[in-house]
């Protein structure tokens, strides 16, 4: 957004007058305040089992490795919905939880979920939620926020692996390959 100042001070809009400018004089000056955006970093030490994956595999193979990392969400009792950042090579660049619901809904929006996907510079996505209740099955708004992000990220060049919903018991459901939950399921590069 873009304020204009004038000598230090926000104009609030243009005042008409009936007398023309000189000719003569030098214009004053306008100078701008704009927001710049700039990505900041920070590297945080992982010391749980994300850690020991990590140090194992060093990147996600399937379904079954993204539910290993995320076990813990089937004990939460509010809907977590996270999203895992992966480079070309599938590689975890960054874990961001992009929504923190109530008891029985979460709200998503794409605009939210990707504005992080493209500052870290993703290849590729997973998402991953919980249900509080411990069944991993897939209500009609789940199937409709994943359409949605799905179609985000085919337009923005984003290829969403997965979304996973997280159970109790090690139970979990793929958006993408319903019935996969509990087979071990690779996720092919393009």
């Amino acid at each position: 957004m873009i304020i204009p100042i004038t000598e230090g001070k926000r104009r609030s809009g243009y005042t008409p007058t009936s007398e023309r400018p000189s000719t003569t004089t030098t214009p004053r000056l306008i100078n701008y305040r704009i927001r710049e955006i700039v990505p900041r970093y920070r590297d945080v030490d992982i010391k749980c089992a994300i850690s020991e994956m990590l140090q194992r595999t060093g990147r996600i193979h399937c379904g079954e490795d993204v539910v290993a990392l995320f076990g813990f969400l089937a004990w939460e009792t509010r809907e977590n919905l996270y999203a895992l950042h992966l480079d070309t090579k599938h590689r975890i660049l960054c874990l961001d939880q992009v929504s923190l619901g109530s008891l029985s809904s979460s709200i998503v929006h794409p605009r939210e979920v990707f504005k992080s996907i493209l500052v870290s510079s993703a290849a590729a996505a997973i998402f991953v939620h919980n249900h509080p209740s411990g069944d991993p099955a897939p209500s009609h708004e789940d199937k409709k926020i994943h359409q949605r992000l799905t179609e985000a990220g085919e337009l923005l060049g984003i290829r969403v692996l997965d979304h996973l919903i997280i159970g109790r018991n090690g139970a979990f459901e793929s958006l993408v390959s319903p019935g996969f939950g509990a087979q071990n399921e690779n996720f092919s590069r393009p």
